[in-house]
């Protein structure tokens, strides 16, 4: 089933321009415990409003920060968060939400008081008002890449605010592990995503797209209307300076498609990866160890550094030369973002190195469509060469995994041995389509040798994994609902059968 961009919106206020969060503004967020919403939750609160926020999933990894900032969570949902008085201003909610739930009670409790619901992205949009607006889009790379570039405008002094979709280290937040940065310089970075026009709120002043790929069946038919979306997106902000990876078939299909945009248009590639010539800037690899990824960094404008990235990938190299390109059109001079590429430390949940015990180390990876399966795969193996390699692949939404499921037996099959949990439904109430088990036989169908199996929920996989693995394996857990559990359990797991002076060394 394929629905539109306004089938997953019904029932919340149509898409405005952005306006400034008033002080004192009272804004319900339902869901606070998401990436996103706690973001939004947080940047509404440092611009004044009063935040209240709700989640029956109870704490997450972005809660903390939450707390932190004062901002009152109830752990149930209940109409007497938007009924009693004060009632709020205005209520954000992701927003799948109202197509999935639409008679949530916060939400029936909405309409009949005339509350405006929006989606969480308004009130990210309204917090950067007044601010230059930078926004990172792509189905995949985009948290790495809005993070990657957080990082070097902080390291410039530049003070940025931010939106990413993963965990933002302390070094970058000067807090505790947030989606959301606070800073007073004129720039904000956000993390834009397609999906069902989640990126219709922002109206950015430079846009940022790593790539355009099939993603999000239940919304897009094919890659060619994930395309249409970005376009018709970028049409409304037609000045807009705009930055392309043209490594990527996709992002090379949109920018086909940009010929009568006026705002300046600049494009990248790792240097093979685009059959144009003609590149405002790119990157070449010298070569790559399990440190640290050598290019040599071509910028706009003309010049050349050689630049130690420490990330593993060609698609980390993309993702690189994207920064450096839109570093410099924001004023930035070669020498300070090459060495702010240089030191970036990494986001949460993207190749993040959780641990090693019992001589098995363990990456943690948010990623769960083939493309971003099949890259990472690849990058680990630059990371821990010589190592046998298992993947715990925890699939996202069920429409997806039908959807890609030849793509994604084609991915996953390049691990040695494979754990496959159960599907995280996600907003897809549709469970019958598809199943962990299927997907488990698609690959042992292709590597019949290999250890498959689909041994159930997060626990359980956790569980088969810690009874297979040994001293000198590698494991990537990888997923985009509540797979991290699978990494600690297995770390955990391992450990405490492991002396600690045996353990090796720290992450």
């Amino acid at each position: 089933m394929t629905r539109t961009a306004a089938d997953v919106g019904a029932g919340l206020a149509p898409v405005r321009p952005a306006r400034s969060i008033r002080a004192a503004e009272r804004i319900h967020v339902i869901g606070i415990a998401g990436a996103g919403a706690s973001a939004a939750a947080l940047l509404a609160d440092a611009a004044g409003a009063i935040v209240t926020g709700c989640d029956n999933g109870g704490p997450s990894p972005y809660t903390p920060a939450l707390e932190a900032a004062g901002i009152p969570i109830e752990w149930q949902h209940d109409p007497g968060h938007v009924t009693s008085l004060p009632h709020p201003d205005r209520v954000a909610v992701t927003k799948a939400l109202t197509s999935i739930a639409p008679e949530h009670p916060e939400l029936v409790a909405a309409r009949a008081l005339r509350t405006p619901v929006q989606p969480w992205q308004q009130v990210v949009a309204d917090a950067a008002v007044g601010k230059r607006l930078v926004a990172v889009a792509g189905t995949h790379g985009k948290s790495t890449t809005a993070g990657w570039l957080t990082h070097l405008l902080a390291a410039a002094g530049r003070d940025p605010s931010a939106f990413v979709g993963a965990l933002l280290p302390v070094s970058i937040t000067g807090g505790l592990p947030a989606t959301a940065r606070q800073g007073h310089g004129r720039e904000f970075v956000v993390e834009a995503d397609e999906y069902a026009g989640n990126f219709d709120a922002y109206r950015p002043d430079l846009v940022v797209v790593t790539n355009v790929d099939w993603d999000h069946p239940d919304v897009f038919i094919d890659r060619a209307a994930v395309v249409g979306a970005f376009h018709a997106w970028l049409g409304r902000v037609p000045d807009a300076t705009v930055v392309l990876n043209l490594g990527d078939a996709g992002a090379a299909d949109l920018a086909a498609r940009l010929g009568s945009h006026r705002g300046r248009i600049l494009r990248v590639a790792i240097e093979g990866a685009a059959p144009s010539t003609d590149l405002d800037a790119s990157a070449r690899i010298a070569s790559a160890s399990s440190e640290r990824t050598d290019v040599t960094m071509r910028f706009p404008g003309g010049g050349a550094l050689d630049v130690p990235l420490p990330t593993a990938g060609a698609h980390n190299v993309a993702n690189a030369v994207l920064v450096a390109a839109t570093a410099a059109e924001l004023g930035l001079d070669p020498d300070e973002i090459a060495a702010a590429l240089a030191s970036f430390p990494g986001v949460g949940r993207r190749l993040e190195r959780k641990g090693e015990a019992a001589g098995v180390v363990v990456y943690d990876d948010y990623g769960h469509h083939p493309t971003a399966i099949h890259a990472t795969i690849e990058a680990v193996r630059q990371r821990e060469p010589g190592r046998r390699l298992w993947i715990a692949c925890e699939p996202l939404t069920f429409h997806r995994t039908a959807a890609l499921l030849d793509e994604l037996a084609a991915a996953l099959v390049a691990a040695d041995g494979i754990a496959v949990a159960d599907i995280w439904p996600g907003r897809d109430p549709d469970r019958t389509i598809a199943s962990s088990a299927g997907v488990a036989r698609a690959v042992a169908a292709r590597a019949p040798a290999k250890p498959v199996a689909a041994p159930g929920d997060v626990t359980a996989t956790a569980d088969w994994l810690s009874a297979r693995v040994e001293r000198g394996d590698a494991v990537l857990v990888m997923g985009g609902g509540h797979s991290y559990e699978i990494a600690d359990r297995l770390l955990a797991t391992l450990r405490a059968r492991t002396p600690a002076r045996e353990e090796a060394r720290p992450s």
